[in-house]
């Protein structure tokens, strides 16, 4: 299994560009985080920083990370204390009021391990808030992959790196981890982007690094000849077959 910091890589102009709309859906997330003046936030996946510096508007402190270089560069430039740290090895011990996540947990195999880090950087009654992929997320997106790697034998073996569980099977992991859980919904989001090569281009970059330059365009090119029958109409243009899982816990 590849480990987390090689499953994908990130640049955060294409991201911004391409992927603008993940960033708008953390509004809601901030609305359940609900942070208050004083308190000191960790927020995990950051990227750009931008959901970080709407929770520093109501008041509080973030300490910002993320796996990516590029992106806590980018979060520094904001102002932001962002930091390079993974979610599966934290150096944070009881030092936070709450975690909040948008956007990050399904690209963390990992779960339990992940979750375990987050219990260890809250203090006794934090909350853990976030927003990430669930049960039959992109899951259009997933079979196009996984047909165009099968037409193909001489690409290798498809490795799918996301993580997309249920409400049932990651509410009882947050149970067995010392957590109560006051909320946790699926919430099907199809989500409007400019073009499916680009989430490709920007989403499936670890699925596709062994490949030759020409066998990459392909894999592109006919994933979305795939997709265009389930995912893009002349009226809506693309759109992709989003489902999230949205939780809110609290450290018992």
């Amino acid at each position: 299994m590849k480990k987390e910091e090689e499953i994908n890589e990130w640049h955060a102009d294409k991201y911004k560009k391409h992927a603008g709309f993940v960033t708008k859906m953390a509004l809601p997330v901030i609305d359940l985080l609900a942070p208050k003046s004083g308190e000191r936030i960790l927020d995990l996946g950051c990227g750009e920083g931008t959901p970080a510096l709407e929770i520093e508007k109501c008041g509080a402190k973030v300490v910002a990370v993320d796996l990516s270089d590029d992106m806590v560069q980018k979060a520094r430039e904001k102002g932001l204390d962002a930091r390079v740290a993974n979610a599966t090895d934290l150096p944070f011990e009881a030092e936070f009021d709450a975690v909040f996540s948008n956007a990050t947990l399904h690209w963390v195999p990992q779960s339990r391990l992940a979750v375990q880090n987050i219990g260890k950087a809250l203090k006794k009654g934090g909350r853990f808030v976030a927003e990430f992929g669930g049960e039959g997320n992109v899951q259009a997106i997933r079979e196009a992959i996984e047909t165009v790697f099968a037409r193909h034998p001489e690409y290798g073996k498809v490795e799918i790196p996301w993580y997309f569980p249920n409400t049932e099977v990651y509410g009882a992991l947050l149970k067995e981890e010392g957590f109560w859980v006051e909320y946790i919904e699926r919430i099907p989001k199809p989500s409007p982007i400019d073009d499916i090569a680009n989430w490709l281009m920007l989403f499936t970059n670890g699925i596709t690094a062994h490949l030759t330059q020409e066998q990459e365009a392909q894999f592109r090119h006919e994933a979305r000849e795939l997709l265009k029958e389930s995912l893009y109409t002349e009226e809506e243009g693309w759109v992709a077959d989003y489902v999230r899982i949205r939780v809110k816990a609290v450290k018992v």
